[in-house]
């Protein structure tokens, strides 16, 4: 069989991520946070590109103000006239009579003439606009927030002398978590410095009597023990209790009664007693500052009863493409020019972005309002009525497919009459109905399961037998395992557990 080369027209399709797909795809499940990140370095290295200015909105004072000096002919522009006549007539005579006339107290100069104490003069920051010095800031008198480690650093030169000692106390110091607790073995701390495990272990406890109470703790047991020795409340009782804390996270109060060797009244003055106490006695010098929740989609009710879905204007980035400065600066660079060909890639960039963020946000407007459309039922009547809803269900409803959706709806928040919902949170599983009906969705049913449990009396408890029988009366087909999934995702204990806990809070109360 003979070789030879041989030209072929072949038809085929293929989907190829351009760069503008591939920015779109990224834009779209960035937060509100990381977008404005990333629009800001692009604003910093596209001369094309600047943020739009909100200049577009008038403060209502001035609003007010402007529309009571155009209406001056009205009667309420004569009554204020005359109420202003009359207040100052009678303010001329107060200050007459009470010699309270401040209008010739304070010179136009600025410039002291005379002080009481000249050496404090230079010590004060001239006024705005004086001209001397800098101006008044108030950032200034702001109290700087101390961090653990340096609250207990002012209190080491007091506790302990000797250098040595200092110098393991520094150390174990840099050992501690954002809770307080150390996470350093003493015997590797002894062998690092050159130092006995004797003194390591006597400044240890000498640095466990600082402030917070229960800092440097090597556990839970030891925290709660250095902040009950504080309060002179660490009798051999609570030590047997601290050192029995498994049985009381499976809220076993019987066996600690015994080994504790305490009645019952007792046992709850001695878990009121803990409750008061910190298990985590560092984390209230974390200086990291939490950032608040901007929703991107926000839903008011309409006058004719159905639903308004607006973009919040808020969470949407306002940036420009500057075509004045483009033509500007074009005329000044050849055709041909390494300047020209940077400018137009700078233009086709900035000219990318910004319809890459408005099909964003047609996206997202267009997701939330298939959610609303879907979820109407739980918008009015609350959680119990929310429906089961997945991501092919919207998908096929706008034409996008899951991926899409998957990506608009993470990390994006929805404010509602209902509150400020993640936009996933609509999404539940489907649990059939009992009775043959519509479906419930897995929040819903873990609602009831909640509001059951609530409810339930110290006489009634309900194992989750009850609550199946309970949620089949009411038309939902659920498994007796599916109710304990819930329950204990919900952190809520067994039936056993929860009649001992309230038949000791009824004791207690005295009931």
């Amino acid at each position: 069989m003979a070789l030879s080369a041989s030209l072929h027209l072949r038809q085929s399709q293929s989907l190829v991520m351009t760069p503008q797909l591939m920015q779109s795809i990224q834009l779209l499940q960035m937060t509100h946070l990381e977008l404005n990140q990333f629009i800001a370095q692009e604003v910093e290295k596209n001369p094309l590109l600047e943020f739009q200015a909100n200049d577009d909105q008038v403060a209502p004072e001035q609003g007010e103000m402007a529309g009571g000096d155009e209406s001056g002919g009205s009667d309420d522009g004569g009554q204020a006239d005359l109420y202003d006549s009359a207040t100052s007539q009678s303010g001329e005579r107060l200050d007459d009579q009470l010699d309270a006339d401040f209008a010739n107290v304070f010179q136009d100069d600025t410039t002291p003439q005379r002080a009481d104490a000249p050496e404090l003069l230079g010590q004060w920051k001239s006024m705005p606009g004086s001209g001397e010095g800098e101006d008044y800031d108030l950032d200034d008198f702001v109290a700087g927030r101390k961090s653990l480690r340096e609250t207990l650093l002012e209190q080491l030169p007091f506790a302990l002398p000797a250098p040595s000692d200092r110098l393991i106390a520094q150390h174990l110091i840099d050992q501690l978590d954002d809770a307080g607790y150390l996470q350093a073995d003493l015997g590797e701390v002894g062998e690092r410095l050159g130092a006995a495990h004797a003194d390591v272990l006597r400044v240890l406890l000498t640095l466990q009597q600082f402030d917070p109470p229960g800092v440097f703790a090597r556990s839970l047991g030891e925290c709660l023990a250095i902040q009950l020795r504080a309060r002179d409340r660490l009798d051999p009782a609570m030590e047997a209790l601290l050192a029995n804390l498994e049985l009381l996270a499976r809220r076993d109060f019987a066996t600690l009664k015994k080994i504790c060797g305490v009645d019952e009244e007792d046992l709850i003055d001695m878990l009121a007693e803990i409750r008061k106490l910190d298990p985590k006695p560092g984390t209230s010098f974390e200086t990291s500052v939490s950032e608040a929740i901007v929703p991107d989609i926000v839903v008011r009710a309409a006058p004719d009863g159905s639903w308004m879905v607006e973009l919040n204007p808020d969470a949407l980035p306002r940036v420009l493409v500057n075509q004045d400065y483009f033509a500007l600066v074009s005329r000044g660079t050849q055709k041909n020019s390494a300047d020209q060909a940077f400018l137009n890639e700078c233009l086709q960039n900035a000219n990318r972005l910004t319809r890459s963020l408005d099909q964003r946000a047609r996206t997202i407007m267009k997701v939330a309002t298939e959610i609303v459309r879907q979820q109407d039922a739980f918008l009015v009547n609350g959680i119990g009525h929310l429906r089961p809803l997945n991501l092919k269900t919207v998908a096929d409803a706008i034409k996008m497919h899951e991926s899409t959706v998957s990506r608009v709806t993470s990390n994006k928040y929805m404010l509602t009459p209902r509150g400020l919902f993640e936009l996933k949170y609509f999404f539940t599983v489907s649990i059939g109905s009992a009775e043959g009906g519509d479906s419930h969705s897995a929040e819903s049913v873990r609602h009831k399961i909640r509001t059951l449990i609530h409810e339930e009396s110290t006489e009634a408890v309900l194992s989750d037998d009850d609550i199946v029988d309970v949620l089949k009366k009411a038309g939902i087909d659920i498994a007796r395992r599916t109710v304990a999934k819930y329950r204990e995702a919900m952190n809520i204990p067994s039936s056993v557990q929860r009649r001992r806990e309230k038949r000791a809070l009824a004791k207690a109360a005295g009931f």
